[in-house]
């Protein structure tokens, strides 16, 4: 078997454990019109998750925290403008996600591209 993909796209060396159960791996990505709004949706995900690109957060969180962040973002945005997606992967997925290559997204984090 080939091992090319893999040598690739090495594992994020990420802080936090992979989800377990019942948390799970929650990718937030937004495209948001206004640069005031863009900002309110993107300091709520931060205080859920990790930047991991400008319009992309990494966050590990039970079905509760997701409906409570989930409820957030709608409340903040123009649905006739913007869009959010959510998409949720359980312990065995997150586990099986790849990365490859670095990005500084801002002074505070550094990002991987996903």
């Amino acid at each position: 078997m080939d091992t090319w993909w893999f040598d690739a796209f090495p594992r994020a060396p990420y802080n936090k454990k992979p989800p377990s159960s019942p948390k799970m791996l929650i990718i937030i990505a937004y495209d948001i019109s206004d640069p005031k709004r863009l900002h309110r949706v993107a300091q709520t995900c931060e205080d859920y998750g990790t930047r991991v690109q400008y319009s992309v957060f990494e966050c590990y969180l039970d079905e509760e925290q997701f409906a409570r962040l989930w409820n957030k973002l709608i409340s903040l945005i123009d649905p006739t403008q913007d869009r959010l997606v959510a998409y949720k992967l359980d312990a065995h997925s997150a586990k099986q996600t790849l990365t490859a290559g670095t990005m500084i997204c801002s002074e505070r984090v550094i990002c991987y591209l996903i």
